[in-house]
């Protein structure tokens, strides 16, 4: 594990990086640690790592690090490697399962920045330093947080005048205090005024957010004098304080009582320490006339603000009555500045997690795996894994749905939910294929990994969950079997997550049949429940439903009727269209979830908008028409405002203002984006609707709205990192060129090296497309743009 602490030459910055891993292709030269820490010097700057065994899924990330071993040097920082199994004396070589915890540790370091694991490690700073210089202790959850980068800023600032101590441990926090531990701290102590060892240093906790421009006022104000007397008018009075946009307290005393008053504003201004300043101010020195009951003035740092006289009895009521308006202050600040950040994020995603930051996971109903349980896991137990990166917005939003799966499964279900973290953990999903986050698969014993394919939300991943206990397709073993699987008796538990159940009708002969449908089968796994059934006596079931073999049976439960489909010249493709398009509802409510499912069709959408649940009349007159087929040439359905208000938008962009509802409306988004309104002095009736459709497909109606065909994308630009970063090597190494350099030196070099030359030419002209062609490949995956042809719905 890492030491207590870290002492870097002052003026000197040090990278430590401890890892586990080695490669014999290292370029940077290998020091015993003896060696290492005699060549620290001042003003220089060391990337060191820490080896100890060898592990394959670090090898690209040493590859990447011997690469930028020379553009390092260039910029002054060398690269050096410290074997930890033939050099086991150094301090930064620990156990593989220690290592593994610190997550790759690294800390940047300015000025003796100190970081400590346990509550020893600061006791022992803070004895060392009493009588010598004060400490700005900080906590912070991890290592290149904006918090963490906060600290160190103002570390480079004040690290000469002040120690620096910083903690990722929150145990070092919960002993300090018993202030809320959910989020970054920092802690002024004032050691530098405690002469006595026994005694302990006064400790300020700075109460504001960990931000560069807190801190620089936090500690501003425990430079400034602790108390200051004034003989002048409140409203004149100026210090630090109001600069920085803190309040004045005025503590009113007279000469007579002028020690106890002393006392009292010296106590005042240890409470009010880092939000305000405290000053004595005497009543018998003035000219100003102040009231004669006041004995506390404040003075706040806006403009325009009244001086405000109180009469207060008590220490307490002078804190209380500041802190209490400073809170409101600050809650007004945070919500304008939350509803500024509605407006500026550039990813709805991002938005929501960074909202729902701070709610709290109970991770441990799902087991994390590991490089080193991964695989015993998923072979000794039926597994969901979910592949996510820590990093990434989408994976932590899914990560949320995955939770309440793994919360609405908790003690009913076989199955193991674990998770791997692909940002600490990237060898692993290599292995397993995994190419983009977030990903879930399905591990059975003797079965390949089935990869979940549906929509990033809890019900759907619930029923794949659900649907995948049983095999797909199942064989069914007589007629009444078969009925009770049609009838969903079979599987009762299973009818509210598949609302179709599919039965394939096959004689004994049919072998080529009965496999494409078990490969259909296998495909639409947790999706939709199939079974088969190719007995001597399946004549019986194919008379019975007026079909002939091969066929398919479609038991709907929800309508209780049972619709049959023969399978003439068709192959696995053409049955799960079949089976797919089948297990669409015919009138169904649009929501944001199943609206892409509906998009796919093809075809212009027939929605009933409805201000609630739909009205029976028009529900059963666009239903006859379905199932008559008068309405196959557009997907009819309808949109329940009150549970999906995103339809509100939707309608104020067709109309300008929010229209009487029920309404009926025709949508063509793959062809023109013609929205059409159906006229709302008709009554909906089977008659009015087919004499609509038929002006439509006419064009005799013309159109209240024709969306814009245009790309979705980010309403902000994304930056281009790796042409930025070619862009700043280029210009570097134009920059190291000699401008003197002659032409006819250049010819003369190439004259003395052709062969040399030419070698490292090709080598590095192929390098240099592999890499060009990687980055290219990756550049168009990030920059491929969500395309739709239109705006709205």
């Amino acid at each position: 594990m890492m030491p207590s602490s870290f002492s870097v030459f002052r003026a000197g910055i040090s990278f430590v990086m401890m890892c586990i891993f080695y490669t014999s292709a290292v370029d940077s030269p290998e020091l015993s640690p003896q060696t290492f820490f005699s060549t620290l010097q001042p003003g220089k700057a060391t990337l060191v790592y820490f080896c100890q065994a060898e592990s394959p899924r670090t090898s690209m990330f040493l590859e990447e690090l011997n690469e930028a071993a020379k553009p390092l040097q260039d910029y002054g920082i060398s690269v050096a490697k410290v074997n930890c199994v033939t050099e086991e004396t150094s301090r930064y070589c620990g156990s593989e399962k220690d290592l593994i915890k610190a997550y790759l540790f690294s800390a940047l370091l300015f000025n003796e920045v100190k970081y400590i694991t346990t509550l020893g490690d600061l006791q022992n700073i803070e004895n060392a330093l009493k009588g010598k210089r004060n400490i700005a202790f900080s906590y912070v959850r991890a290592i290149g947080t904006p918090e963490h980068r906060a600290v160190m800023e103002a570390a480079f600032v004040y690290g000469t005048t002040y120690q620096f101590v910083l903690t990722t441990e929150i145990a070092v926090l919960e002993s300090i205090g018993p202030e809320d531990i959910e989020y970054p701290h920092l802690y002024f102590f004032y050691c530098k005024q405690v002469l006595d060892l026994t005694q302990p240093c006064r400790r300020i906790l700075m109460k504001q957010s960990l931000t560069t421009l807190n801190i620089h006022r936090f500690i501003k104000t425990m430079e400034a004098p602790l108390l200051t007397e004034v003989a002048g008018d409140p409203t004149q009075v100026s210090t630090v304080h109001l600069q920085l946009g803190l309040p004045l307290v005025f503590i009113v005393g007279q000469q007579a009582t002028y020690e106890v008053d002393r006392t009292t504003a010296e106590w005042v201004a240890w409470r009010l320490l880092g939000k305000a300043g405290v000053l004595l101010l005497l009543r018998d020195s003035l000219e100003v006339d102040i009231p004669h009951d006041t004995n506390v003035i404040i003075r706040r740092a806006e403009e325009d603000t009244q001086v405000e006289f109180l009469a207060l009895s008590h220490i307490d009521l002078i804190v209380f009555h500041l802190e209490s308006t400073m809170n409101v202050e600050e809650m007004v600040k945070y919500e304008d500045m939350a509803e500024l950040n509605i407006e500026i994020q550039d990813d709805e995603v991002e938005e929501t997690v960074y909202r729902d930051r701070k709610r709290q996971l109970p991770l441990e109903l799902t087991l994390e795996l590991t490089e080193e349980t991964f695989h015993a896991t998923v072979t000794a137990s039926d597994s969901i894994v979910l592949f996510y990166a820590g990093w990434q917005a989408v994976s932590m939003a899914f990560l949320q749905s995955y939770i309440d799966v793994a919360i609405k499964l908790k003690g009913t279900s076989t199955m193991l939910l674990a998770r791997v973290n692909c940002a600490d953990w990237s060898h692993v999903c290599t292995e397993q294929n995994v190419t983009e986050f977030p990903v879930v698969k399905m591990y059975k014993e003797g079965q390949n990994p089935v990869s979940y394919t549906g929509m990033l939300g809890t019900e759907d991943l619930l029923k794949f969950i659900q649907l995948n206990r049983i095999s797909c397709p199942v064989n069914i073993m007589s007629v009444q079997e078969a009925e009770e699987y049609l009838n969903g008796e079979l599987y009762k538990d299973l009818i509210s997550y598949s609302s179709m159940s599919v039965l394939g009708l096959f004689s004994p002969t049919m072998t080529r049949a009965k496999e494409e449908f078990t490969e259909a089968g296998s495909y639409l796994k947790g999706y939709v429940t199939t079974g088969i059934y190719s007995e001597e006596d399946v004549l019986r079931l194919s008379s019975k439903y007026t079909v002939t073999l091969p066929a398919l049976l479609l038991a709907r439960h929800k309508e209780g009727k049972i619709e049959s489909i023969p399978l003439v010249n068709v192959h696995v493709h053409d049955i799960v269209q079949i089976i797919t398009n089948a297990s669409l509802e015919t009138f169904p409510e649009i929501t944001v979830e199943n609206l892409p499912t509906y998009l796919r069709l093809q075809k212009p959408l027939l929605i009933l908008f409805s201000d609630g649940g739909i009205d029976l009349q028009h529900e059963k007159t666009i239903l006859r028409l379905a199932r008559k087929k008068y309405l196959d040439s557009v997907t009819p359905c309808w949109l329940n405002l009150k549970k999906t208000p995103v339809g509100r938008g939707v309608l104020q962009a067709y109309f300008g203002t929010l229209p009487p509802l029920p309404l009926l409306v025709v949508v063509n988004l793959h062809s023109g984006g013609h929205v059409f309104a159906f006229p709302s002095d008709q009554a909906v009736t089977k008659q009015n609707l087919l004499l609509w459709l038929k002006k439509l497909e006419a064009g005799l109606e013309s159109p209240i709205k024709v969306l814009p065909a245009q790309e979705w994308k980010p309403p902000l630009p994304a930056y281009d990192f790796l042409s930025m970063m070619d862009a700043a090597a280029s210009e570097h190494l134009a920059r190291k060129v000699p401008e003197c350099i002659k032409e006819t030196d250049m010819h003369e070099s190439d004259k003395e090296q052709p062969d040399d030359k030419s070698a490292i030419t090709e080598e590095s002209i192929g390098t240099s497309k592999m890499k060009h062609s990687s980055r290219s490949s990756w550049l168009e995956e990030i920059k491929k743009p969500l395309r739709h042809d239109n705006q709205e719905l």
